[in-house]
């Protein structure tokens, strides 16, 4: 008897199909388009110019101020070597210069009723009066009205220092690059604010009246760079006696940079400062203030 016959089997059979073909197609262009966006990213990230964030200026804010109950007759303390005396006075720093203490307001009023007593009232804002030697002070607070914090103001601390040996248009350039402006005060009361310093004919304007000016101002008490400053006047155009006062008026930014610098030089306290020294150094193609000294006082402490 024959044995029934046995089905065959086919062996299997490995082949590419459509669904594979459209699934490598797929992933083929999905690498593709995240090889180009790395390298879009890449080449964007080492082009980026980086944005540098400008630091905020912190200005220094003094509130020099007196005490409603403080007493009118009281009198400062002075300390000096020398014996004590009723009228003394602090000892003369050789400085080329101050600011001067008088409101400006006050100076041209005076200006229109006599030139001579306003140069006059100049020069006893930028002196000591009395004779040097040492007072003990009453030890009380000053009359006034403010918070204070005592301490000596910037108006009576600071002294600025150009160099003498400059060249009137370098001078020039030194002003005009801190914002500086001269001012002088002319024979009929008006004050003339002369400046772009470096053109062949400074621009020039006049004012009537101080009261809106806050700037900061100084005025020379030696040296040699004054007489740059009446040649820089006389390019304006304004013609005047050697004898007038010739004002430099500080903006804002630089006061403040001022203030910052003196803070910086040795971190001690306004209220310990008494006297601090600036000097003009070129800086690059500018030029930059460097603090040169500083002395420092005790206050004394009312009881």
């Amino acid at each position: 008897m024959a044995s029934p016959r046995e089905p065959s089997v086919r062996p299997p059979v490995l082949r590419v199909t459509r669904f594979d073909q459209v699934i490598a197609g797929v992933l083929a262009v999905f690498a593709a388009l995240v090889f180009a966006f790395g390298s879009v990213t890449t080449v964007w990230l080492t082009n980026r110019t980086t944005t540098k964030v400008a630091m905020v200026p912190v200005e220094l804010v003094e509130l020099p101020g007196g005490d409603e109950d403080g007493s009118p007759d009281e009198t400062l303390r002075v300390d000096s070597p020398d014996p004590e005396r009723a009228d003394a006075a602090p000892e003369e720093e050789n400085a080329e210069q101050t600011e001067i203490e008088q409101s400006l307001e006050t100076v041209i009023e005076m200006s229109e009723a006599a030139t001579e007593l306003v140069q006059q009232q100049f020069e006893v804002g930028v002196r000591n009066v009395g004779v040097a030697g040492s007072a003990k002070g009453t030890g009380r607070r000053g009359l006034g009205v403010g918070p204070g914090i005592g301490g000596i103001p910037r108006e009576q601390r600071w002294y600025v220092r150009f160099g003498d040996r400059l060249t009137v248009d370098e001078y020039a350039k030194q002003l005009e690059f801190f914002g500086i402006e001269l001012g002088v005060l002319l024979p009929d009361g008006r004050l003339g604010y002369v400046s772009k310093l470096t053109q062949p004919a400074p621009a020039v304007r006049y004012t009537t009246s101080g009261a809106a000016e806050q700037r900061l101002y100084m005025s020379w008490q030696g040296g040699e760079r004054r007489k740059a400053d009446l040649e820089l006047i006389g390019r304006a155009g304004l013609k005047v006696p050697f004898e007038t006062t010739v004002l430099h008026f500080y903006p804002t930014e630089t006061e403040t940079m001022l203030a910052r610098l003196e803070h910086d030089y040795l971190n001690r306290p306004v209220a310990q400062i008494k006297r601090t020294y600036f000097a003009v150094e070129r800086d690059g193609a500018g030029y930059k203030f460097t603090v040169t000294g500083q002395t420092a006082h005790t206050p004394k402490v009312a009881r």
